[in-house]
């Protein structure tokens, strides 16, 4: 049973206490326990930004002087609170500890418990990790060298169980992720059967909805799992859509094998941005006891996680972001999850700016998840717009392998078709299995024997005759034919041991090459064929604009100045956000057809508004300016893999809630202060996407719905349900 909120023992908030060192003459202060997390930590783009990274490495070193005497007890009576001066409801759930572990270690100072789990044998370290807080992990964790965050980790094992075994020693598994830009079923089936071939999936089969309705998410998971029992293997299926879309599912009797939720830090970032409590969480807990599918699964939650988001979202309450995301560890303990996913590098360089930030922020975030007791899997990625690359996530997956990471992702050839973000992939976990001697898990390799993927040799496996061979799982050759076509980025099929063939990585990088490149495109407004007018953002420049969010998401005094109240019942704005290309190659075809459309609906609209250098949230600022009831953002998705994808528009539909809607929004979603409702429409391009043309008809469709029904986002599904 989870324990109720109220009754977590929680300590009572205490004053802000200044912490200060001499030495040498120099003094050292730092005005609150936030202050010194942050400071102790390597310096980082979102705590730099957030103003917490410490001002040079002697400051960095005294704070990590004065973090290392400070005692566990000290920590648990000095919670951090929200910019209220509250424990919000995640540190709550990071207070429900073992108190008789946290008995044995609370006298000891931070230095001491690192010097403790060094000297240790894992069997005495795992059980004391569910005595901590996250933030004791957090602090632990910034007193550590690489040697010895792969040391720890490496000891502690945090195995878990649904239809396969997850984290058993001299394994690493894969999590299969066959995303398609709209979800077409013949691309994802073609992504399972290539993951399958290179011996992936044994963790999950679990892909990203681009339209995350309950009907969707239905037609994807009964498709996957009906792919899971004509191939025979021993995996389970999951759709990571939002928690309350599956929850609907599995009341339905769709096969909700393993239920999903990305996490926040914060209860405001999982309630305002995330759109989920606590208690969400505790209701999904239970449906899943009463109607999970597995019924021989130990664990059956799945929750993704990566340092940056809360400050991403201007939630993060002064907090820096491995403490962070130690918190969201704590909150995925208490639902003893099948899987922990950790992405950092997937935000863009506001949070992390090279490889040697998202490398070691990586390891950080493996080392305090194992600390805390959850099965840690990583998943170091980048996007083209920081400078993080390939050679960077491989060096990342060497170190965290060693470290002991329970399983990687298999994204094919490294490139997310609808995330447009790169990720590792079953030539990265096979070549990562065999230099680490490591194997699939038990279930699922027994199947790949016979199917001839694996073949025993002295007792260890080895690539099969049928390693990396699509076709056997395809119907016919016309089968195969078909599955493929409907695939992009896929560059050839041939292999060099573990790895792609040359060829075929020397097709892949350019592609990418190319769409790195949209990302430092510069807008061009001469190539736009309608009306339209200028709002200026506070981000100046390209680099402003793509390292820090806030300025992005802000209107320039003198725009401000041009824009007031207006009467149309919808706003179209159009920025090049990440990719101006996707602007150039997309707007006047699908602007065309949204004026026509809401003429045709007699539904009145501003004239368009470009805005460059322009982020999603910049929504809601113009919002609040010219109130209409919708604004419709088209904006640059980041450049995927695939040279048409850097082209790539998303549209987002901004619902500014009235005072009725408004009530009815806060009771759905349990936030009071919510101003807002958002419905995404992403992949919208000529080749591979949503055709504009097509584009502009759904989203005329969807703002009749919304106008309609007075809601957006999960709201807005739950009454199109009805």
């Amino acid at each position: 049973m989870l324990k109720p909120l109220s009754e977590i023992r929680l300590p009572a908030v205490a004053p802000e206490k200044p912490f200060s060192l001499e030495f040498l003459g120099f003094h050292y202060a730092f005005p609150s326990l936030k202050a010194l997390l942050g400071a102790a930590d390597v310096s980082k783009a979102g705590d730099r930004n957030a103003g917490l990274a410490a001002k040079s490495e002697a400051h960095r070193e005294a704070a990590r002087k004065i973090l290392s005497n400070l005692t566990m007890e000290y920590l648990f009576d000095h919670p951090l609170t929200d910019h209220q001066g509250r424990i919000d409801s995640v540190t709550c759930v990071n207070y429900d500890i073992d108190f008789t572990a946290f008995e044995r270690i609370r006298k000891l100072t931070l230095g001491q418990f690192k010097n403790l789990c060094l000297e240790s044998p894992g069997e005495t370290i795992a059980p004391l990790g569910f005595g901590l807080t996250g933030v004791m992990a957090a602090a632990v964790t910034k007193l550590c060298d690489t040697h010895e965050l792969i040391y720890i980790a490496k000891k502690i094992a945090r195995p878990s169980k649904a239809r396969t075994h997850l984290g058993l020693p001299g394994t690493l598994s894969a999590r299969l992720q066959p995303n398609h830009p709209t979800d077409d079923l013949k691309s994802i089936e073609f992504l399972i059967y290539a993951g399958l071939s290179m011996g992936s999936g044994d963790a999950l089969i679990g892909m990203n909805p681009a339209i995350d309705t309950v009907e969707n998410i239905g037609a994807v998971l009964t498709h996957m799992d009906q792919i899971r029992r004509k191939t025979g293997a021993p995996t389970q299926v999951c759709a990571l859509s939002h928690v309350k879309t599956q929850m609907e599912c599995l009341k339905r009797g769709v096969p909700v094998e393993i239920i999903f939720q990305s996490l926040g830090g914060t209860e405001a970032t999982n309630l305002t941005e995330f759109d989920f409590s606590v208690d969400t969480l505790d209701a999904a807990f239970a449906l899943m006891q009463e109607l999970g599918p597995i019924r021989e699964a130990e664990n059956f939650f799945y929750f993704e996680t990566g340092q940056g988001s809360e400050f991403t979202y201007g939630k993060h309450d002064g907090t820096d972001m491995a403490t962070l995301e130690a918190n969201c560890y704590g909150l995925a303990r208490r639902y003893r999850p099948f899987m922990v996913n950790n992405v950092t590098g997937f935000i863009g360089p506001e949070t992390h700016a090279d490889n040697f930030e998202m490398v070691y922020s990586s390891l950080q975030d493996h080392f305090m998840g194992k600390l805390l007791g959850v099965p840690m899997g990583m998943a170091p990625c980048y996007t083209l717009h920081s400078s993080i690359t390939l050679e960077g996530q491989q060096m990342a997956t060497e170190m965290l392998t060693a470290a002991g990471a329970n399983y990687y992702m298999d994204v094919y050839l490294n490139t997310d078709r609808m995330l447009a973000y790169f990720d590792t992939s079953s030539h990265d976990n096979q070549t990562l299995r065999e230099i680490y001697d490591k194997r699939p898990a038990p279930e699922f390799l027994t199947w790949a024997i016979g199917r001839g993927i694996y073949e025993m040799e002295n007792g260890s496996p080895k690539r099969g005759p049928q390693w990396g061979k699509l076709e056997p799982f395809c119907d016919s050759p016309e089968h195969f034919q078909t599955l493929a076509r409907s695939t992009a980025s896929v560059h050839g099929f041939e292999n060099a041991g573990p790895r792609p063939a040359d060829g075929v990585s020397r097709d892949l990088r350019l592609h990418q090459g190319i769409a790195r490149d949209a990302t430092f495109s510069e807008l061009d407004t001469s190539r736009l064929k309608f009306p339209f007018r200028v709002l200026n953002t506070t981000a100046g420049n390209k680099a402003a604009h793509l390292n820090s969010p806030s300025l992005g998401s802000r209107i320039h005094e003198e725009s401000r100045k041009k824009f007031g109240k207006e009467s149309a019942a919808v706003q179209v704005v159009l920025s090049d956000g990440l990719s101006a290309e996707a602007i150039h190659h997309n707007a006047s075809d699908l602007v065309t057809v949204l004026y026509d459309g809401f003429k045709a609906t007699n539904t009145t609209v501003g004239e368009a508004i470009i805005a460059p250098f322009g982020r999603v949230k910049l929504a809601e600022a113009i919002s609040d300016v010219l109130e209409p009831q919708v604004i419709v953002m088209l904006i640059g998705e980041r450049p995927g893999g695939d040279a048409n994808a850097s082209r790539s528009l998303s549209c987002y539909f901004l619902y500014r809630l009235s005072d009725e809607a408004k009530r009815a929004a806060a009771k759905w979603s349990g936030n009071p202060n919510v101003r807002f409702e958002y419905t995404v429409l992403s992949n919208i391009y000529a080749k591979g996407g949503i055709p504009p043309w097509e584009a502009g008809s759904l989203i005329v469709e969807k703002v009749g719905q919304i106008l309609k029904h007075q809601a957006a986002g999960n709201r807005l599904e739950q009454l199109l349900q009805r």
